[in-house]
Parts: C-alpha cells; sequence; structure tokens
C-alpha cells in the first residue's frame, strides 16, 4: 500500500466518530448488521480496539494488558468514553516512529504499521455498520474504500479462515467498489438492519 497507515487508521476512525456522535440515545439498543451486537456492542467493540492501541504501541504484550479491557466499557456516558478512547489511541498512534514499531499481538509480533492498517480496515467497516444502525449516511470516503480494498485483497481469506468475517456476499458484476468492499466483509448494502 502506497498510504501511510496511521494517516489511514485516524481517517477511519474519524468516519465512525462522527457516527457515534449522532447516535440517538434511544439507538443505543437497536440491531446493527453485525448480528450478535447492538449499537452499543458495536461502539464497544471499537472503543475497546482503541484501548489497546497505547499499551501495544507502547511495547506492551497481551498478557501484560490482560482483562482490563473485557467487557463493557463506555459506562454511563458511551459518547465520552468512545472519544476518550480514540483520543488516546490516535496520540499513541501519531507518536514519532509508532508505525514501524513491534507490537506483540495475539497471533504473535507484527509491525505496527500493519496492526494499524487492521484497525483501519475494521474503523471504516464498522462505520459503514453504525450509519446503517442508525439511518446515517452510509456513504464512504471513495479513496478509504479503495485503499481498504487494497489492503484487504490480501488479508481475505485469512480473515474468512479465523472467522473473523462472514461469508463473501455475491454482488453483480458492475457493483460499485463499496458494495464489492462490503461484500468481502460479509455485508450485504442493500439487507434490512
Amino acid at each position: 500500500m502506497s498510504s501511510d497507515p496511521i494517516e489511514l487508521y485516524v481517517r477511519a476512525a474519524g468516519v465512525f466518530d462522527a457516527h457515534v456522535h449522532a447516535v440517538r440515545a434511544d439507538q443505543w439498543g437497536d440491531p446493527t448488521p453485525c448480528t450478535d451486537w447492538n449499537v452499543r456492542q458495536l461502539v464497544n467493540h471499537v472503543a475497546v480496539e482503541d484501548l489497546w492501541v497505547p499499551p501495544l504501541l507502547a511495547g506492551q504484550t497481551v498478557s501484560d494488558v490482560g482483562d482490563a479491557y473485557d467487557g463493557d466499557q463506555l459506562g454511563d456516558d458511551p459518547v465520552t468514553a468512545w472519544s476518550s478512547a480514540l483520543s488516546d489511541a490516535r496520540r499513541s498512534a501519531v507518536e514519532p516512529g509508532a508505525a514501524t514499531r513491534t507490537v506483540h499481538l495475539s497471533y504473535g509480533d507484527d509491525l505496527a504499521g500493519e496492526y494499524l492498517l487492521q484497525l483501519f480496515a475494521d474503523h471504516l467497516i464498522h462505520a459503514w455498520d453504525l450509519a446503517r444502525a442508525i439511518g446515517g449516511d452510509t456513504t464512504l470516503p471513495a479513496d478509504l474504500v479503495d485503499e481498504c480494498a487494497t489492503y484487504f485483497s490480501g488479508m481475505e481469506a485469512l480473515y474468512r479462515d479465523i472467522g473473523a468475517i462472514a461469508s463473501r456476499v455475491e454482488v453483480p458484476h458492475d457493483a460499485d467498489r463499496q458494495t464489492r468492499l462490503l461484500a468481502a466483509f460479509g455485508r450485504s448494502a442493500s439487507a434490512p438492519v
């Protein structure tokens, strides 16, 4: 990929962030395209991902962190809790040299840049999930869709093999890039929530 993983992560997190701030008080229990999660659980999932960023980029291991981020991390004020997690993660990600560090992940050591690309993809796709769930604008930035499609083309089989995504959805051959990307992640752009 030619683009900076830090920039991609920060921008995709910003797209997700905009949708979190649009969630109405009566929507936190609504279903999402991630059938196991309602809106609150989806936001919590992404917040937990961001809570992991500072310790992992600081060189800690999964064992070091342990179960600190298990369960609900949103508390009584989900938007504020989300914003705090994102702010800390973003600050860690933009530190000089962050993308070239080694991170100790559950599957082994990897470059932080690769880890940030994983987060980029997850934040972008979950931004669509959240927008769909709350009736927001589901149009993702076209350049981020293209970057994610390029990244994910080499990762799709692995993601599917480990059960991280559902089966690919069939789409017409002339489907737009976003529809094809969502299909690769096991999502139908037109299916009801």
